[in-house]
């Protein structure tokens, strides 16, 4: 369940926007920043006090201006972020629409969510962050309708032994105590789960047998 919630955004529209999406969720405890810096400064405070933020909804870009930053992106801020609370949610609120950046961001980021800022993005939000909360990823709509106009997909080698695992007959639930095993990052089963329901959608399979299937037919596994 989400409860709290770290805003990242420098546009104040944008930010008052999301604080009023949160609070017609529900969603009372939301913190809002205008600078990466100081998200990270937040999520390091509320690791310390034992009140841990559950979800960072953050943008990608931030314009400068004459408070120097370290951290100048989302992606920087998210990668940061992960270091100092691994399981930290994420959800990125963004004007970008290029396939390839959001493609990383899910396969190299490991973000839970992505909405794209513009019409009816407002609905698109509740609706990410209700599927979030499930514990299930949130593909931006016109990513999902590229990648099925493609039908492609690009196996990593992390793809490839959880597959591989499944379809040597492991139950899901035992691959993360293998990677771990094996010092294969990431290890933990939510990242599992979202990459498996990653490949689901780009494939538009309805289950991981049919991507088991696929994949042995293939001959990638």
């Amino acid at each position: 369940m989400i409860k709290k919630v770290l805003i990242a955004e420098d546009h104040e529209s944008a930010n008052i926007s999301v604080q009023k999406t949160l609070e017609e969720m529900g969603i009372v405890h939301a913190d809002y920043v205008y600078y990466c810096d100081d998200a990270l400064v937040r999520i390091q405070k509320g690791n310390q006090d034992g009140q841990p933020y559950d979800l960072l909804i953050t943008d990608l870009y931030f314009d400068k201006d004459h408070l120097i930053q370290k951290i100048d992106g989302g992606t920087a801020l998210i990668a940061a972020a992960r270091e100092i609370q691994p399981d930290l949610l994420v959800l990125v609120f963004s004007a970008e629409g290029k396939a390839a950046i959001i493609e990383t961001l899910f396969s190299a980021q490991n973000i839970d969510g992505y909405v794209r800022k513009g019409r009816n993005d407002a609905k698109e939000l509740k609706v990410a962050i209700g599927q979030i909360a499930q514990n299930q990823p949130y593909f931006p709509r016109h990513w999902v309708q590229l990648l099925k106009q493609k039908n492609v997909h690009d196996f990593t080698r992390f793809d490839i032994t959880i597959i591989s695992l499944l379809s040597g007959g492991m139950r899901q639930k035992d691959i993360p105590a293998y990677l771990q095993q094996n010092k294969i990052r990431p290890s933990g089963l939510s990242s599992v789960e979202k990459r498996l329901s990653y490949m689901r959608e780009v494939l538009n399979f309805s289950n991981n047998e049919r991507l088991v299937a696929y994949c042995k037919d293939m001959g990638i596994v």
